[in-house]
Parts: structure tokens; C-alpha cells; sequence
């Protein structure tokens, strides 16, 4: 096929009614691993702020069962645009993501942050290091999947355009990142995870290579000590590299799902959306012993941490 066959093709169609198509060619024929990457990076973000990172941390789920949180979370957000909304499949994603959230004391200003990360993060990285950027079509439609997805769950005040989600993404982290060492160990977690993504002897270089594409504002809410200038340079200029060398090859034809991803482990058999992610009976946020034992005694409850 034509190397241009996803751009033209996405662009003859309407972002406001197939959004949900285009998107889903964007993550799984023209962008597959640039997009994994991104949303990757997107969601490592949203750890910077304290409220998120700290109440990941408390549940544990990040750092005593990574692997699964990672591949439960990647599975559960392929749903809905490798299938549609409106399939079974995809509605019990959605279902499981709300249920899973409605047992935290979760505000809604966080929530409206993490979906603008997942609109402005690979939007960002297709720029500085895809072989091309999103076009208009294909930026309107990731906003309105993005939007849609709001609304199933039921996140009031969604922005309408990417600008507006821009704005609130980068006044958020000027107002909400900070050091936090809950976040800091779910972020560490996060890190060690992706090391083992590669071979050991490549795992050190994967570190500092991780490190180079954060930006200051990032390392500086982890506390992550900047790479030397000339490591961050060559960091970047290698994913520019790339994304000039894939100009070259023509149109991917076989579409690539979270399955086909060889660090994506938990599941090798095959996968039952309606068993994962995590099923908190009561308060899904570890205590200590004697705060449990006042509990018993005083008949009252502790709500989740707040966040």
C-alpha cells in the first residue's frame, strides 16, 4: 500500500461521527508503537501529581502486582476503540474501569486531568517524533473519542477541542506536581517494570534513556536526577531519527493489538474482560493494624485517602 494510506484514508472520513475509526487507526495501523509509548508516558505523567500517585501507591497495586496493573489497564483501554463503544466487549471495559474507580474518593478534576494526557501527550510525541504529525482529522477525532469516553464515565466539564484539553493539562502540572514518595515508589515501580521489557545488559541504558525524555517539570516532581545534556540530546535525536527512517516503508496492513505486545504477559491464554483489574470489598486502601483495630472498636469507617 501506499506509505500516505491511513493519513488519506482517516482524512476522508468525518471526525465527528467516526471518530472512534479513526482513532482506532491512528493506535493500531499507522502509529502502533509511537502510541504505545505515548500513552505509556501519559499515564506515567498523571503519577506526578500527588493525589493520583500517592493513592495508587496506598492501594498497592502498582507496586506489588505492576505487571498486571499495566497489561489490565492497556487491555481494558484497547476495548473500546479496537471494538467500538456499543460492543458488549467494549461496554464491559468501560464497566470495569468505573467500577474499579467508583471505590475511591476520586474528584472529578483528576479525572478530567488523566483524559487530557491521553489527548495531549501523544498528540506531542507524534511531533517531536513520529514520522508525522496528526492531521486535523485525525486530532479532532482523538479529541472526540477522548470526549466520549469522558462521558461514559461520567466526567462532567470535558473540553471541546485539543487547545482547550492543552490548557488544562499544562495549568494542571504547574499547579499539581510535586514530590511525593508514595508517587515516587509507583513510579519507580513503573520504571523497574519497563526495564525488564528489554534484555538485562540493556537495561541501564533503557533507564537513563527513560530519564532523557522527561521533561524538567517531570523529573523534578520524582526527583529523578537529569541526565547529562549531550545523553539527552542523543536520547531525542534517535526517536527523530526514527520517525525520519519510517517515512520510507509503506502502510503497516495487519493491525496491532495490546496482545501482540511481548511484554504484555499476564495473560497468555487469552483474557476475560469482565475478571481484571481489581475487586475491593470495602475500603480498598490498605490501613494499619491499630487504625483497623479502632475501627472495630468506635463502629465507624474510614473513607478512602483522599485524592
Amino acid at each position: 500500500m501506499r506509505r500516505d494510506h491511513w493519513k488519506l484514508v482517516n482524512d476522508s472520513m468525518d471526525p465527528e461521527t467516526q471518530f472512534t475509526e479513526i482513532y482506532r487507526n491512528v493506535v493500531m495501523y499507522e502509529f502502533p508503537w509511537d502510541m504505545n509509548q505515548a500513552l505509556s508516558f501519559a499515564l506515567f505523567r498523571t503519577y506526578a501529581v500527588p493525589g493520583i500517585g500517592r493513592l495508587l501507591d496506598q492501594t498497592g497495586e502498582f507496586t506489588g502486582a505492576v505487571q498486571k496493573r499495566y497489561d489490565d489497564t492497556a487491555i481494558l483501554l484497547e476495548q473500546p476503540f479496537r471494538l467500538g463503544f456499543d460492543h458488549p466487549q467494549g461496554r464491559a471495559a468501560v464497566r470495569r474501569i468505573n467500577q474499579m474507580h467508583k471505590a475511591y474518593d476520586i474528584p472529578d478534576h483528576e479525572f478530567r486531568y488523566v483524559l487530557s494526557t491521553f489527548v495531549v501527550v501523544p498528540k506531542r510525541w507524534l511531533d517531536d517524533y513520529g514520522k508525522r504529525p496528526l492531521t486535523p482529522t485525525e486530532l479532532r477525532a482523538s479529541v472526540n473519542y477522548y470526549r466520549t469516553l469522558g462521558r461514559h464515565m461520567n466526567i462532567p466539564d470535558i473540553p471541546e477541542t485539543y487547545d482547550d484539553f492543552a490548557r488544562l493539562m499544562d495549568d494542571y502540572e504547574a499547579e499539581h506536581f510535586a514530590y511525593d514518595e508514595g508517587a515516587r515508589r509507583v513510579a519507580d515501580a513503573t520504571l523497574a517494570l519497563m526495564l525488564t521489557f528489554h534484555p538485562r545488559p540493556a537495561a541501564r541504558g533503557v533507564e537513563v534513556f527513560s530519564r532523557a525524555l522527561m521533561d524538567p517539570p517531570l523529573r523534578e516532581a520524582f526527583r529523578y536526577a537529569a541526565p547529562h545534556p549531550l545523553v539527552e540530546r542523543a536520547s531525542r535525536g534517535a526517536l527523530k531519527a526514527r520517525g525520519l527512517a519510517l517515512r520510507a516503508f509503506p502502510a503497516r496492513t495487519r493491525a496491532q493489538t495490546v496482545q501482540d505486545l511481548k511484554w504484555i504477559r499476564s495473560y497468555p491464554d487469552g483474557y476475560d474482560v469482565e475478571r481484571m483489574g481489581t475487586f475491593p470489598a470495602g475500603c480498598p486502601v490498605p490501613h494499619p493494624v491499630d487504625a483497623v483495630a479502632d475501627v472495630g472498636e468506635s463502629g465507624s469507617s474510614i473513607p478512602p485517602a483522599a485524592t
